[in-house]
């Protein structure tokens, strides 16, 4: 029998040694690991409180409280506002159906429920940019209603305007889930500058760290007040707890690595953007292929590129053949997934957008450190995969 071999990877999805390189920034994360490992302190040092005031500005919010992880940053934020706590049993989040499963777990680590709300129909013109659609919010309401929970998904922001709009008639906070969009505008101002956004600063992020991180940005004194406590064993003070609260503390070294990362988040955000209008001006015309919409309101800075495609399957292997790597986000939904399954009984057709948006999304590789060598490589190998559909539809 023969041995197949696998495809060789010319242009991968994503190599942060590729970024760094390419960025030309190792010596500076270096010189910050050394500086933070000779200096004695490791956790609420400078270092931290230095990122945290520079990250807050970025947004354009008062205050920047950064934590363990992007899921930590969520449910904190939502525990901070007293979901899920004291009489909250029952309590419910609105949450998209299509989005990365940590939007829902932190609901649910609250103690509260996730109530998913669906996107617009993949395929109806404007409504792929895979969001929250702020016209489904008003059936999904319910007594048990406590906040909402955008996510900017793949680095496009949410609707918040329509968003706050239904929260605010309804006495609602909205909590918005940024971890893939630091640095996107929605309507001239950067997101983080509403009420709370919680950000993830995991590696692969557009703002990313040497690991784990998160932060929760607000203009609000008291909440950030109560996330403080919340991060740091409910204490301010050594050995008085007011609160019931967890070790999740952004260390000081992925602090000094993320402070030498900022000043370069707007120049590698328009790298992405320019990416991806070039792929959107090369693949528009091609058969068996839905490219991403941006809303007029929107400057997203393209975490991912995701395409649809009916032959989501077909076109994956035949860009691995051509040596492009591609990812799938996300292709279980999460109603779908062993974590929720169980969760209610669920029809066959429950959530159907979320379901087929699942079945048909594609990621191609984006990123600052991409050559513009690579990105004629994936655009000619989508365009010949794409092209193979043709007897397909």
């Amino acid at each position: 029998m023969t041995k197949q071999t696998r495809p060789t990877i010319q242009v991968p999805f994503y190599d942060l040694r590729d970024v760094h390189e390419a960025m030309g920034i190792q010596p500076q994360i270096e010189e910050a690991l050394l500086r933070v490992a000779a200096s004695g302190r490791y956790l609420l040092g400078p270092e931290l409180a230095a990122f945290e005031e520079r990250f807050a500005d970025y947004c354009g919010a008062a205050h920047c409280v950064a934590v363990g992880s992007g899921l930590d940053a969520l449910q904190l934020t939502l525990r901070a506002l007293g979901v899920g706590e004291g009489e909250g049993e029952g309590d419910e989040v609105m949450v998209p159906s299509h989005t990365y499963i940590a939007t829902w777990l932190a609901v649910s680590a609250c103690g509260a429920t996730p109530a998913p709300v669906e996107p617009g129909e993949p395929g109806r013109r404007g409504a792929d940019t895979f969001l929250l659609s702020p016209d489904r919010l008003e059936a999904a309401l319910t007594p048990r209603t406590k906040a909402v929970m955008p996510v900017h998904l793949y680095g496009h922001p949410a609707d918040l305007n329509a968003v706050q709009a239904f929260a605010d008639r309804h006495g609602l906070p909205v909590v918005e889930d940024a971890a893939q969009a630091h640095g996107a505008r929605y309507r001239g101002r950067r997101v983080g500058s509403g009420y709370a956004a919680a950000f993830s600063f995991y590696p692969g992020k557009n703002l990313g760290a040497l690991g784990d991180g998160g932060a929760v940005v607000t203009s609000d004194a008291e909440l950030a007040d109560r996330l403080r406590l919340l991060r740091n064993y409910g204490s301010r003070e050594k050995y008085r707890h007011e609160l019931r609260g967890v070790n999740s503390r952004l260390d000081e070294l992925q602090a000094a690595v993320l402070s030498v990362k900022l000043p370069l988040l707007d120049a590698w955000n328009t790298r992405r953007q320019e990416i991806a209008a070039r792929y959107t001006e090369a693949l528009a015309d091609l058969p068996g292929i839905d490219l991403p919409a941006v809303a007029e309101w929107a400057e997203p800075v393209w975490h991912q590129y995701v395409l649809r495609s009916p032959h989501r399957d077909h076109l994956q292997h035949r860009l691995a053949e051509a040596g492009v790597e591609t990812l799938l986000h996300y292709p279980v939904p999460v109603h779908r997934s062993g974590a929720y399954a169980a969760r209610r009984p669920q029809p066959a057709d429950e959530l159907p957008h979320a379901a087929r948006l699942a079945r048909e999304v594609l990621s191609l590789p984006i990123g600052p450190h991409l050559s513009d060598a690579a990105v004629d490589a994936v655009i000619v190998a989508t365009r010949s995969a794409a092209l193979t559909l043709t007897g397909m539809e």
